[in-house]
């Protein structure tokens, strides 16, 4: 009884002083002033600026090792290295005496913190050790010592030398026998001391097993999800239900990296938006135009786009002073040639140099690109490079100011062709290195975020510092590859030397043509463009003023039920004229016509069919789209699909046909297309309804006369007393 009462009474104490110690523990944590930060930094990369703002929003005290040094540690695609990284870790710690110091040995390039050096330290804490090593579950560098390895129960049990903490003088014995030089291997130097029973025990060693302090992601993408909180975002172990207080990209993982510290730890949220969008701008504001970055702007057409006049348009109206611009010109396709030759003629002097690369030369597309690099490479005073293919939209012209202040080695405005999910980035890759779709990426192109993002590809237009290219991307060959495209290979390269590319949604920058069916045999091939490219071709041929035709009530009534509104830009309307004369087949104006059923026209023109320049379907569309929305509200109750047997443009000549006899439409409503504009163009002209005995002789360019074509509406073409007059006939529904 008494050895029983005597058992009970030291389990008693036991559990006492057990408490008691836990107790303590709770009661006595970690003073943040004794944690210190320990990371490498021979230059300051893209990875290195994400981690020291990731630290300093959580006032991490870091100590960047190894400034100014050249890396000969080699790199994570090799077996051996990162014997660099002891030395200098060795060397700093003999400074650190106090046996309360704790030190953070961690990456720099490929890490971010996810929460605050009190949660770091609770953790560290809570781990019982002296020193507490990151884990994963791939073995590497050396996989024959698996089997040394102590098995756990749960967890991983690989040892990564990526990211550790421990008191400082654990740290010292850790290191204490290191003499190996900067190319060996540090993976492998701590591994071999970790499988060492003896040195395991003695300087208290463990592994982060679950993932409370270090995440690394070599062989754990699956393991990690977004976890967003109020204001910030965590990564969220699922395996182990963990949030890691670090995140660390280790082996190839950088780009699963970049996309979570595209969130992590409070770079975008849903309360706040982008935090960080707007820190380390470069403002122009207070800069005279002369004190500008210098620009070179590449431009490349490699193959027949629609819309090149505009595009350059568009160029020459960029808002930033063309003293301050150069531009490179490299054009592939013959078809184009004009348009450069013209848009250099009208406006080449006014840029501060201008150099063009033609079809002639046969230079291919990366070539070509590597070339406009080089161009900005070799010139010391290129502040940016601006690489913009032929087929962008650029609507807004502030764009090349915006993505200069963003101040980021390279950003692109994000651009995305109209109505499709189609854009010029990527949010992932696949294994194989093509396009894998990122859980964010949608939300991104229709603007649900909206922000900088950091990701592995972009192309179509970009802007990138010179100086990026002078001490970074200095490869004078980034575009050619054996298995990638131009595009591909250069981003390839890019993420190679740990440069980001950003794309920017924050602002509405345009969008990308669709080069696909690009006509050529014409004079003016984009008049053909209305089901590639319906929002150009509206931009480019549809009054300004169509849109509003129901809201401002600008649809005229010259005649009983006869329609007079604006449907073509002068553009448009010459376009249309210089086609057809262009074409050149007018009829003669006889009665016989094999170009139409029965081969006999009653009231004959001068005319040319849309068919005969094979614009039929075109124009059919373009009838649907405008037309029978106007024909809907004015004509209540009839609903058209818009089809026709006749559409044509009309010459009147008075020494041809001057003007047209009385007569009905072989259609159930006719619209009537001025293309050019009285008094100036020719003199008289106009159209008569004789019912009514009302004319209209005044047709406004670019309007349409919309009346019905049978029964009441019988009618003339007045004569063209001098000049020449064209409109565009459309016999609808006959």
């Amino acid at each position: 009884m008494q050895t029983e009462a005597l058992v009970r009474l030291l389990s008693g104490i036991w559990i006492s002083v057990f408490l008691l110690e836990v107790n303590c523990t709770q009661q006595n944590p970690i003073p943040e002033e004794n944690l210190l930060v320990l990371t490498l930094g021979t230059s300051e990369t893209d990875g290195f600026t994400r981690f020291m703002r990731s630290a300093k929003l959580f006032n991490y005290t870091v100590k960047v090792l190894g400034r100014g040094e050249k890396w000969r540690g080699g790199n994570y695609k090799t077996a051996s290295g990162g014997g660099q990284k002891v030395r200098l870790l060795k060397s700093a710690l003999e400074k650190y005496e106090k046996e309360d110091q704790v030190i953070l040995f961690i990456d720099s390039y490929d890490v971010v913190f996810a929460s605050d050096p009190k949660e770091l330290l609770k953790k560290f804490q809570q781990a019982n050790h002296r020193v507490v090593f990151s884990a994963e579950s791939l073995i590497w560098p050396d996989r024959h010592l698996e089997d040394k390895y102590p098995h756990v129960r749960e967890g991983k049990r690989f040892l990564s030398s990526g990211g550790f903490i421990g008191y400082a003088p654990s740290l010292k014995k850790m290191v204490a026998d290191w003499d190996g030089k900067d190319g060996d291997s540090d993976q492998l130097f701590y591994t071999q001391l970790y499988l060492n029973p003896e040195k395991r025990e003695k300087i208290n060693i463990t592994l982060d097993n679950k993932c409370r302090i270090f995440q690394n992601l070599h062989g754990a993408l699956d393991d990690v999800v977004l976890k967003f909180e109020d204001g910030r975002v965590r990564a969220r172990n699922v395996v182990y239900d963990t949030l890691p207080v670090i995140v660390h990209g280790n082996g190839a993982n950088k780009l699963q990296l970049n996309y979570l510290g595209n969130y992590i730890p409070k770079v975008w949220t849903f309360e706040t938006g982008c935090t960080e969008c707007d820190e380390d701008l470069r403002s122009l504001t207070s800069l005279k135009e002369s004190e500008y970055p210098l620009v070179l702007i590449g431009v490349f057409i490699h193959q027949p786009t629609p819309f090149v006049t505009v595009f350059f348009e568009r160029l020459l109206n960029l808002k930033y002073p063309k003293d301050r611009l150069q531009l490179f010109i490299y054009n592939h396709e013959p078809h184009h040639e004009r348009n450069v030759k013209l848009f250099l003629e009208a406006h080449g002097s006014e840029y501060r140099a201008v150099k063009v690369i033609g079809p002639e030369e046969g230079l291919d597309n990366a070539g070509s690109r590597n070339l406009g690099l080089d161009l900005c490479r070799q010139d010391a005073e290129c502040d940016y490079y601006f690489s913009v293919d032929v087929e962008v939209v650029l609507k807004n012209a502030d764009v090349l100011k915006i993505l200069i202040e963003q101040n980021r080695s390279i950003t692109a405005p994000m651009i995305s062709r109209n109505g499709k999910l189609w854009s010029n980035f990527w949010g992932a890759l696949s294994a194989d290195g093509f396009y894998a779709r990122s859980e964010d990426y949608v939300d991104i192109v229709q603007g649900r975020r909206v922000g900088v993002w950091n990701v592995p590809y972009i192309s179509s237009v970009y802007l990138i510092k010179g100086s990026v290219l002078r001490t970074e991307l200095t490869d004078k060959d980034l575009f050619h590859s054996l298995t990638l495209d131009p595009d591909m290979a250069f981003c390839s390269n890019a993420r190679e030397q740990g440069v980001f590319m950003f794309i920017s949604n924050r602002h509405e920058f345009g969008r990308i043509l669709s080069t696909e069916n690009c006509e050529t045999t014409h004079l003016h091939n984009d008049l053909w463009q209305i089901f590639e490219n319906p929002q150009d071709w509206e931009e480019r041929y549809i009054h300004s003023n169509y849109t509003r035709i129901m809201k401002d009530k600008l649809i005229e009534t010259p005649c009983p039920d006869v329609y007079w509104f604006p449907i073509f830009t002068e553009t448009g309307c010459n376009h249309l004229v210089e086609e057809m004369e262009h074409f050149g087949q007018w009829s003669g104006g006889g009665n016989k016509d094999t170009r139409i059923q029965g081969g006999y026209e009653n009231v004959p023109t001068i005319d040319i069919h849309m068919n005969q320049v094979e614009l039929e379907k075109q124009w059919q569309k373009f009838l649907l789209e405008y037309i029978a929305p106007i024909t809907e509200k004015m004509y209540p109750g009839y609903y058209t699909k818009a089809q026709f047997d006749l559409a044509f443009v009309v010459r009147y000549k008075p020494d041809e046909q001057p003007l047209l006899r009385p007569h009905h439409d072989a259609s159930t409503f006719t619209v009537n297309i001025a293309l050019n504009t009285v008094g100036i163009d020719y003199q008289g002209g106009g159209c008569r309804f004789i019912r009514y005995n009302c004319s209209v002789q005044a047709p406004r360019k670019g309007w349409a006369l919309m009346h019905p074509g049978r029964l009441t509406h019988y009618h003339e073409g007045l004569p063209t007393t001098a000049g020449t007059r064209y409109i565009a006939v459309s016999f609808v529904d006959p």
